[in-house]
């Protein structure tokens, strides 16, 4: 089994800005437009005995097709927003957060959440 080492010196976890939101993921250098970050984690079926059984991070799955992605790294830390500077890409089976556009190091990365209501 491969383990998951994601140190990764662009990104950093800390305390959110975001009320309530716990820890945030954030720019630990500054990030280009269009750079990308893979989202590692679990793929599961929709609807199956796992998604059910994870209802508690609902808001944290990835849709990829007729399956989820329950995040399990740097990639599961962005936190939602209706203003992102983070957009989600699917590739296949596999999903990355692009930059929008530049950003600068110490700024905290969001995306939308594709469940989330105003």
């Amino acid at each position: 089994m491969k383990s998951l080492d994601e140190n990764d010196a662009r990104f950093v976890v800390r305390k959110s800005k975001v009320k309530g939101a716990g820890l945030g993921l954030f720019a630990g250098k500054s990030l280009k437009k269009g750079l990308e970050l893979k989202v590692s984690g679990v793929l599961i079926r929709r609807g199956s005995a796992a998604d059910r059984f994870t209802h508690y991070a609902d808001r944290h799955k990835f849709r990829v097709g007729g399956h989820l992605l329950i995040p399990m790294g740097l990639g599961g830390m962005a936190n939602h927003s209706f203003t992102p500077n983070m957009v989600k890409k699917i590739r296949g089976r596999q999903v990355y957060l692009k930059a929008l556009r530049p950003v600068a190091k110490g700024e905290e990365l969001f995306f939308t959440y594709a469940n989330w209501k105003k």
